[in-house]
């Protein structure tokens, strides 16, 4: 059995709402996507990224610095995507909000 690489980036939430339904949802959705474990961590606290109720026990405000954790065949990429979602604050790619 080969060891999984674990890839971490931290991530600050941007939104003013802090990281509520609608986001929470969205990055969710994003996790699901790989098969990769995706965990977001707070402190000591630990949500699975792929559950949005696990997302939204972090109580995550503005400002809150956070790690995206993601172990498995894909998590470089799945660390890249999430991180882009909080890059441009969970707006859609294209949008001109």
């Amino acid at each position: 059995m080969t060891a999984q690489e674990t890839i971490s980036r931290e991530v600050v939430v941007g939104i003013e709402q802090g990281l509520h339904a609608r986001p929470a949802d969205l990055l969710a959705r994003e996790a699901r996507k790989w098969q990769s474990r995706i965990e977001l961590v707070a402190d000591r606290q630990r949500a699975d990224g792929k559950s949005i109720l696990d997302l939204l026990t972090l109580a995550a405000e503005a400002g809150t610095r956070l790690v995206v954790e993601a172990t498995g065949p894909d998590a470089r990429e799945a660390v890249e995507a999430i991180g882009r979602l909080f890059d441009r604050n969970f707006s859609e790619p294209n949008s001109h909000v």
